[in-house]
């Protein structure tokens, strides 16, 4: 099933990233894939907080709406166009519900793996990984299918981490190398015997001289074609249950030509 759902109101204001995904959209072309409306409750500038989350009720009535449409439709693979960050707690909860051994790979700069009460933004795209272990605000407990383990987690770009993060990283030996060998992390999920893996890819993961049309520009990234090597040897040793391309802002068709292979190798 493939998914277009430009959520941005986990962002806080979320700049330009539905029009960024409209783009992503636009350059794929492809009927095949289906719009998950947004809400029309106020957020962003006019938004209100609540559990220390901003945008608290727009976020939860179209993740809801998210949910019901896969519960509805019981896809064994999904493809997401997105949107912020928070939108993972649907499909990676779907999919872990289906495939118990379900490996996440976090190509991120951020290691999106605050609770509310840490985060110093309240914005929900830096929560998604802490609400999916079910360490969240107990409020949203109900978008989650099930919740996934600390092992499951895999980061790949990672570099811009929380004090409180860090904290939980180390404490649950979370693997975050600060470098990515790709034969490392597929050795690592063989370890633990993974075999069905999502694939989240926020493109601020990217060194920022290779594509710098995100929100957030982190030095010392990694580079597209490390992306697509490292995309291309877990699709050959694993079967890719799920994949998403998130956060990229621009609307110029031009601009988005340099992340086009991981477009094309993520969402075709």
């Amino acid at each position: 099933m493939k998914i277009y759902f430009p959520q941005w109101q986990g962002a806080g204001t979320g700049d330009g990233i539905e029009a960024g995904a409209k783009t992503v959209l636009e350059y794929l072309n492809n009927p095949a894939f289906e719009s998950i409306p947004l809400s029309t409750i106020p957020a962003g500038a006019k938004g209100v907080q609540k559990h220390q989350i901003n945008n608290y009720e727009s976020i939860t009535e179209q993740l809801t709406r998210f949910k019901n449409r896969l519960e509805q439709e019981q896809p064994e693979s999904l493809q997401t166009i997105g949107g912020d960050c928070g939108l993972e707690i649907v499909p990676v909860s779907y999919l872990n519900k289906k495939y118990p051994n379900l490996g996440v790979i976090w190509f991120d700069a951020h290691a999106d793996i605050n609770r509310p009460c840490d985060s110093s933004s309240c914005n929900f795209h830096g929560m998604p990984l802490r609400t999916l272990l079910g360490e969240g605000v107990p409020e949203m407990n109900a978008l989650l299918s099930s919740t996934i383990e600390q092992h499951q987690i895999h980061y790949v770009g990672l570099r811009d981490i929380d004090a409180t993060e860090k904290i939980r990283l180390d404490e649950g030996n979370i693997y975050h190398p600060k470098k990515l060998d790709i034969q490392e992390l597929i050795s690592t999920l063989s370890r633990k015997r993974i075999t069905h893996l999502y694939l989240h890819f926020d493109f601020d993961c990217l060194e920022p001289t290779d594509y710098d049309k995100t929100d957030y520009r982190v030095p010392d990234g990694v580079t597209i074609k490390e992306s697509v090597a490292c995309i291309e040897a877990l699709q050959s040793h694993f079967t890719v249950v799920g994949s998403s391309v998130l956060e990229s802002t621009t609307i110029q068709q031009d601009e988005l030509q340099p992340i086009t292979p991981i477009i094309d190798t993520l969402m075709t």
